[in-house]
C-alpha cells in the first residue's frame, strides 16, 4: 500500500480537509506533521459539518488511527478544547488519537508575545493568526521550548523561569502581556501539570510507533498544514509560516524516512487566495474578487477573516509542483465559476519588461510582477454536485485539462462542492491506482 503525502500547492486554505477526509478510508494512519491550531480543516459530509485545527481530518473515520506529529506546535489548551467538540458530536478518539511526545508545546506567553510583534508592526505586520505559532517553533529552535514530555518534568517550573527571563524583557518593551499569567513561571507550571494528566495518556514516541506500523504493512496518509507557498524555506518570505510546509515536512515532522514514502498529492483551488501581507500576483480588488470571496465562502476557518481572491497563477503552481513533486492534484471549488462569463490563468510574470516563467525569490519582484493572462470562456453551467467528467460543461473540461497540461500532473480528484459526497473521482487515471492502491 501506498503512503503519500497531502500538500497544499498555493497560500493554503485549498480544501486539504475535505480531501483528506475523502481518501483517507484507503489509509489506516493518519498523521499531521506541522504547524499548530492556526491550520484550520473543514470537513463536511451530510449535514455535519466539522472545523478541526490540531486534530487530523481522519479521526472522522473511527477505523483510522490519527497522529500528531513531532513536527507540531500544539497547545494543550487548544487541543482539548478540540477534543471537547469532537465528543459532543459523539465522535471516539480514544485509543486512536496518539501525540508525539517530541512535539513543541504552545504556551500562553507565545500567544502573548506573537500578538504584541503584530501590534508593534503596525502597517508593516506579516498578518500572522496571532496564535503563537511563530515564537513557539522559534523557541524551539532557540532550545528553550518544552516538548510535550516536559509537561511532567520535575524541574519544570525552573525550565520556565529561565526561559521567562529571556522573553519577559522582550515582551515589556512590547507593551507586556494582557494574561498576567503568560509570564508567571508557577502559574504556567500549574496549567502545564494539568495538560500533562489529561494529555499524557495519549503521549507516545510516534516515530517508533510508525515504525511499527510500516513493518505491519499499515499505510499512512501524511495531511499538510497551510501551503508551499508559506514554507519558512520555499514561501514569499517572509509572509511566511515558520515550519515546513512542503512534502519534504512530512519525514522530518514524523520521522518516517523519506524512503517509505510513495507519492504526493497535491491540492490545488481552481482560482487563488491568500490570507494576510505579502505580494499577491493576480490579486483582484474589484468585482470579480468580490464575488470569487462571497461565492467561495472565503473567510478563514480559524480566523473568520476574509481572504484575498485572485486568478489561478499557475507560475506559482508550477514553482509548488516542482517542491512537491506532486504525482496527482485535487482541483477543488471548480464550481465557484460557475456563473463568471470569462476566467483568466496566470501563465507568466512582466517583470521591467521581461516574461517571467518561473517563481522569484525576491520579494520585490514579486511585488512589482504584472500578470500574463490566457483567458477563457466561462461554462455559464452548473458544475456543482457533477459527478462525471463527461457531463461537465466542454468549457469546464478544457479548463481543467490546460491546467494538467501546464502543470504535466493529472487532476485525479475534482471538488464540485464543499461536501465530501460532492467530488468527482477520476478512477480510470492510473495516478488515482498510485495514489490509493485502488481502495478509494
Amino acid at each position: 500500500m501506498p503512503n503519500i503525502v497531502v500538500v497544499g500547492t498555493q497560500w493554503g486554505d485549498e480544501g486539504k480537509g475535505k480531501v483528506v477526509d475523502l481518501v483517507c478510508p484507503a489509509f489506516d494512519v493518519v498523521a499531521r506533521f506541522q504547524g499548530g491550531h492556526n491550520a484550520g480543516h473543514t470537513v463536511r459530509f451530510g449535514e455535519h459539518h466539522f472545523s478541526l485545527r490540531l486534530i487530523p481530518s481522519g479521526i472522522l473515520h473511527q477505523e483510522v488511527q490519527c497522529v500528531l506529529g513531532n513536527g507540531m506546535v500544539v497547545s494543550p489548551e487548544a487541543l482539548l478544547g478540540e477534543l471537547g467538540e469532537l465528543a459532543q458530536a459523539e465522535v471516539e478518539t480514544r485509543g486512536r488519537l496518539w501525540i508525539s511526545d517530541r512535539a513543541t508545546v504552545l504556551l500562553p506567553t507565545h500567544v502573548a508575545l506573537d500578538q504584541a510583534r503584530e501590534r508593534a508592526r503596525g502597517a508593516a505586520a506579516i498578518g500572522t493568526t496571532s496564535r503563537g505559532i511563530g515564537p513557539a517553533y522559534e523557541s524551539k529552535a532557540a532550545r528553550y521550548g518544552l516538548r510535550m514530555v516536559d509537561l511532567a518534568a520535575d524541574d519544570l517550573e525552573e525550565r520556565l523561569a529561565a526561559w521567562l527571563e529571556v522573553v519577559r524583557p522582550q515582551l515589556d518593551a512590547l507593551g507586556g502581556a494582557a494574561d498576567p499569567e503568560a509570564v508567571d513561571a508557577g502559574a504556567l507550571a500549574g496549567r502545564c501539570r494539568e495538560w500533562g494528566e489529561r494529555l499524557g495518556p495519549m503521549l507516545r514516541g510516534t516515530e517508533m510507533l510508525f515504525d511499527t506500523w510500516l513493518r505491519e504493512g499499515r499505510s499512512i496518509l501524511f495531511e499538510g498544514a497551510q501551503g508551499a507557498l508559506l514554507d519558512l524555506d520555499h514561501g514569499t518570505f517572509p509572509y511566511v509560516t515558520s515550519s515546513s510546509a512542503t512534502a519534504g515536512g512530512a519525514a522530518t515532522g514524523t520521522g518516517v524516512a523519506p524512503t517509505r514514502i510513495d507519492a504526493t498529492l497535491g491540492i490545488l483551488k481552481a482560482y487563488t487566495t491568500r490570507v494576510g501581507g505579502g505580494p499577491f500576483t493576480t490579486e483582484l480588488e474589484d468585482e470579480t474578487g468580490e464575488f470569487l470571496r462571497k461565492r467561495g465562502n472565503e473567510f478563514g476557518t480559524v480566523t473568520g477573516r476574509p481572504r484575498r481572491c485572485g486568478w489561478l497563477d499557475l507560475v506559482a503552481a508550477r514553482y509548488a509542483q516542482a517542491l512537491n513533486g506532486t504525482d496527482g492534484l485535487a482541483l477543488t471549488k471548480l464550481d465557484v465559476l460557475d456563473d463568471l462569463p470569462e476566467l483568466r490563468v496566470c501563465t507568466g510574470y512582466r517583470v521591467a519588461g521581461e516574461v517571467l516563467a518561473e517563481f522569484p525569490a525576491d520579494r520585490a519582484a514579486l511585488a512589482a510582477a504584472e500578470p500574463v493572462y490566457r483567458s477563457f470562456p466561462g461554462w455559464r453551467a452548473k458544475t456543482a454536485g457533477v459527478l462525471s467528467w463527461d457531463e461537465l460543461p466542454v468549457p469546464a473540461r478544457d479548463y481543467v485539462s490546460f491546467i494538467e497540461d501546464q502543470l504535466e500532473t493529472p487532476v485525479v480528484f475534482l471538488s464540485t462542492g464543499p461536501r465530501r459526497e460532492e467530488t468527482l473521482i477520476r478512477r480510470d487515471l492510473p495516478a488515482f491506482t498510485a495514489l490509493t492502491g485502488g481502495r478509494l
